[in-house]
């Protein structure tokens, strides 16, 4: 491993353009949006390096305009699923047998495609495919997953510098072997940077993939997949099938060579998978790695000494931006008695002001919820909170299918800390707040604690720093991303490793090295120059 190679800085966050009104950026993307609104897509499954078509059409819909048609893709069948495994396997040895510094010229190069030409498009793929408006199209599609690229790199390349010591005439060294057999990629619709991140960092590694994105992610599925084609990434490393999710599972989990899954979704899905691994563990040539990032129900704890404006505008943030459909959105707050009345009046301001529609146009703060499922879950949880003697709707609560999947953020007060919206993983503008009295600090840590199976995200504010230690030490197991005196979304590559435990995964940090170390398989290598040439240590005289 050359250091001159490896200390090249490929790992800087790639800047976010800001699409204030009226700059070049802003004009381009929407222009970009409104062309590709216009047409109608054709996106086919690529399975070795070709484009697969099938009579079964799955007519696009977009989250802000369900009449909208702008295309459809084929959906495959469970052959095709057999045909992407031995598309990959039949990949491997000669992917295996690429330098790994051919393997990072293929991310790199798609990196500088993101950054440039494609980055309109992938944006643009995102806002209607997913309702994104231009922020958070820009800081998911283009730069998160950009920085993903990059980063992975110099993870890469740090990781096979790390070798161990040799003594006198011995060298050791180890080699960072891919997984023996192909790896699957399980993608969600929320993050078109985590949908590309999953299948790529495992090829990376000089591994083979079956990739299955969300059915409501496939148009930027497809740009990730053209850009990779357009990087070089040859004929069979990544395949992209659009097929039945547990019959899948099934198929893919029951073969032989399967070696390792990369997944993000439900905890209700990644445990059934969890299973089906377990109960053919006795079939595979090898023990698969299982990597998962699953549900949150994240917290925000606000002590006396906090301030109003900071704790307000976390909760408005964190809550409501992408609609509350960041695995990390904040979903449950905890605050004190002697703020309440002033949280409360400068949320209402804040979310009084903001406007709803369409990501075509900027202005926009909140745009649709993904599916009709989600609105009416969303809907669900309103509805009930409005009926209940325990809970109220104390701003918004309107929702509005006319024409899309809007649901207005909603605040929702709740005098019982176990009330449902405050322990349930929702996915939408919903956020629940439980008023505690200030002299119940400690005993709310405790609540936050215990009230959710999930330990995603959360964060505390607070100007008392003893307090900020308290919960510290106190919520240590709460949350694998813990922030103190901001929002707990927006973790950034390279800075904030992002994953969590008990039931919100394996906590395997996606944007760091550990990641990167599960689809690994080291070698250790021991070379002696000289052998001993008699059986006989010098205690033996």
């Amino acid at each position: 491993m050359s250091k001159a190679i490896s200390q090249v800085p490929f790992a800087v966050n790639e800047p976010v353009n800001s699409y204030a009104p009226g700059t070049p950026e802003v004009k381009s993307l929407i222009a970009q949006y409104k062309k590709m609104w216009a047409e109608k897509i054709e996106i086919p499954m690529i399975i070795n390096g070709k484009e697969v078509r099938t009579e079964d059409k799955v007519q696009l819909q977009s989250p802000q305009d369900h009449a909208h048609d702008f295309g459809f893709y084929h959906r495959g069948t469970m052959q095709h699923v057999d045909d992407a495994i031995n598309a990959a396997l039949a990949a491997k040895k000669q992917w295996n047998e690429l330098g790994w510094e051919h393997r990072a010229a293929i991310f790199l190069k798609a990196a500088d495609l993101l950054a440039g030409p494609y980055r309109d498009v992938i944006n643009a793929a995102t806002m209607i495919g997913q309702s994104k408006n231009v922020h958070q199209a820009e800081i998911d599609a283009a730069c998160e997953f950009i920085d993903f690229l990059r980063f992975n790199v110099e993870f890469m390349t740090e990781m096979y510098s790390e070798q161990p010591v040799s003594d006198a005439g011995i060298w050791n060294r180890v080699e960072y072997r891919p997984l023996e057999g192909f790896c699957f990629a399980v993608t969600p619709f929320n993050f078109t940077a985590i949908s590309g991140n999953l299948p790529t960092c495992m090829a990376m590694l000089g591994n083979v993939v079956v990739w299955k994105p969300s059915d409501k992610q496939v148009y930027s599925a497809k740009v990730i997949m053209d850009v990779l084609t357009e990087a070089g990434l040859p004929a069979g490393v990544i395949n992209m099938i659009f097929t039945d999710g547990k019959e899948t599972a099934e198929k893919v989990l029951a073969h032989r060579d399967f070696a390792g899954l990369h997944f993000t979704g439900s905890t209700k899905v990644f445990q059934g998978m969890w299973k089906m691994i377990g109960d053919n563990i006795h079939n595979y040539r090898t023990y698969p790695r299982i990597v998962g990032e699953t549900g949150g129900k994240d917290f925000v704890i606000a002590h006396p000494s906090a301030n109003v404006e900071a704790v307000a505008t976390a909760l408005v943030r964190g809550a409501f931006e992408y609609q509350g459909q960041k695995c990390s959105a904040a979903s449950r707050a905890y605050i004190p008695q002697s703020l309440w009345a002033d949280v409360k009046k400068v949320m209402e301001t804040q979310i009084n002001s903001i406007k709803i529609g369409s990501p075509e146009d900027p202005s926009n703060f909140v745009n649709a919820v993904i599916d009709k499922n989600s609105f009416e879950k969303c809907k669900g949880y309103i509805d009930r909170a409005n009926s209940s003697n325990e809970a109220n709707v104390i701003i918004g609560g309107t929702c509005d299918d006319a024409k899309g999947w809007f649901v207005h953020p909603t605040v929702i007060e709740t005098t019982n800390p176990q009330y449902e919206s405050m322990v349930e993983e929702i996915f939408g503008p919903i956020l629940s707040v439980y008023v505690y009295e200030d002299s119940k600090w400690a005993e709310t840590l405790e609540l936050v604690d215990s009230s959710s199976p999930y330990s995603l995200t959360g964060s505390v504010f607070a100007q008392d720093r003893y307090a900020i230690n308290e919960a510290f030490k106190a919520l240590e197991n709460a949350s694998g991303n813990f922030y103190i005196n901001d929002k707990p979304t927006g973790a950034v590559v390279g800075q904030q490793p992002f994953g969590g435990g008990r039931a919100s995964g394996t906590n395997d940090k996606a944007g760091s090295k550990m990641n990167l170390l599960r689809w690994t398989s080291v070698r250790s290598v021991k070379e002696t120059f000289v052998s001993p040439k008699d059986y006989k240590y010098p205690y033996l005289g």
